[in-house]
């Protein structure tokens, strides 16, 4: 006979399902130190990382197990930090071919720095408190 398989649970959500989140934010946070000790910049370092890219697929492959948890909330804030932050490298890429533009660019590639950084380090903190974001 087979013995039951316990399934221990995180405020109802599977302990696995919650590590895989710790794991998806240590990638991204892999990626923005990086992008702080590298040539690299803290956002382009977090989109075109390896780390993050592995934690954006791993976001979308296992979204459907969490949704309509507290979890979903941090997969959304992942997902969106990414996308958010590809976005602002777009326009900062546009921005940074033009005399006039140079100046903002280098502001807003800072900005968006310590922004990445700040969504990172928000969300990592509210799993730790198992607490959903928004």
């Amino acid at each position: 006979m087979s013995e039951p398989v316990t399934v221990v649970e995180v405020n109802g959500v599977r302990a696995s399902l919650v590590q895989l989140t710790h794991f998806i934010y240590g990638l991204h946070a892999i990626a923005v130190f990086v992008g702080i000790t590298s040539a690299a910049t803290v956002a382009g370092g977090f989109v075109f990382g390896l780390p993050s890219l592995c934690a954006v697929f791993l976001n979308y492959l296992k979204r459907g197990e969490v949704r309509g948890t507290w979890l979903e909330s941090h997969f959304l804030w992942q997902i969106r930090t990414f996308w958010f932050t590809l976005l602002w490298l777009v326009v900062y890429g546009l921005l940074i071919v033009t005399i006039i533009g140079i100046p903002l660019a280098w502001i807003l590639i800072a900005v968006l720095g310590l922004w990445v950084g700040y969504r990172v380090i928000r969300g990592w903190v509210a799993l730790f408190g198992e607490r959903s974001l928004g």
